[in-house]
């Protein structure tokens, strides 16, 4: 039996790819993160589709049994793509958790830190529009984050300025919630922490994506659940700096101290 193919742009995606083991640790993953391209976040839509149909191709070629796409960019351009052409795979996509934010905050005002794609894109129109009513919640783009991330740069000045001039209009609202809709924010977990202060819950999806790609291998009869897994990292840019920092995102403590509601 195949891997379980794990697709992002770049390195976000290890968020994602770090539930999945923990919740399917007999499965083996092939991760493939595709950062020559990154951020996909500022790209047309048209654009990460075809990027992110041509990877999958690629992946499934390989004998991939499944794809998760860990990333919410290309979840939200190519989705019903990757199912319309792949109608018989397990195809997982990941989605901001505003869902899981309306739960824990009936009312409250929830802010969703995302990329201009993820945003803009009908899928997160419809998403509001099914779990946010009674909520004020407010969009706040932050593209440059992504890039932050691809560096390794987790913490520092530069980092939190950037963080606190995008972030200014959810604060001076007085957020419940943050919703990290990027898989490549929560390895920021921290330094956005320290901007936003101790009372804003961060939420992410990464979770729940993890849960629903386990339950629909296994309908599927497809999940290993005996033996030792494996996970085997690849990039499209291919350098040992990028493998490296792929590895050290891999295994870096995120989330510090939130309690595992979530899992």
């Amino acid at each position: 039996m195949g891997p379980i193919a794990v697709f992002d742009s770049g390195v976000g995606g290890l968020s994602v790819l770090r539930e999945l083991v923990a919740q399917m640790p007999s499965e083996h993953f092939l991760y493939f993160g595709d950062s020559a391209n990154a951020p996909y976040g500022t790209r047309p839509t048209a654009e990460i589709r075809s990027l992110t149909l041509a990877h999958a191709e690629r992946l499934f070629d390989r004998g991939a049994k499944a794809l998760v796409v860990a990333c919410n960019t290309a979840t939200s351009a190519a989705i019903g793509a990757l199912r319309a052409r792949w109608p018989d795979r397990v195809i997982i996509g990941i989605e901001p958790a505003l869902k899981l934010a309306v739960s824990r905050h009936p009312g409250g005002c929830i802010g969703v830190l995302a990329t201009e794609a993820t945003l803009r894109e009908e899928k997160f129109a419809a998403l509001l529009q099914r779990c946010a009513e009674n909520c004020h919640i407010l969009k706040c783009p932050c593209p440059e984050l992504v890039e932050f991330v691809e560096r390794g740069e987790l913490t520092g000045p530069a980092l939190e300025r950037c963080l606190a001039a995008r972030l200014a209009p959810v604060l001076a609202a007085g957020p419940d919630a943050l919703v990290l809709g990027c898989t490549h924010f929560p390895f920021a977990a921290g330094a956005i922490r320290r901007v936003v202060g101790p009372d804003v819950e961060l939420l992410d999806g990464s979770a729940g994506t993890a849960r629903e790609t386990k339950r629909r291998l296994l309908d599927a009869g497809l999940l290993v659940q005996q033996g030792e897994g494996s996970v085997t990292i690849e990039n499209s840019l291919d350098s040992p700096a990028i493998l490296a920092l792929s590895r050290q995102l891999l295994h870096a403590p995120i989330f510090p101290g939130r309690e595992s509601f979530d899992k």
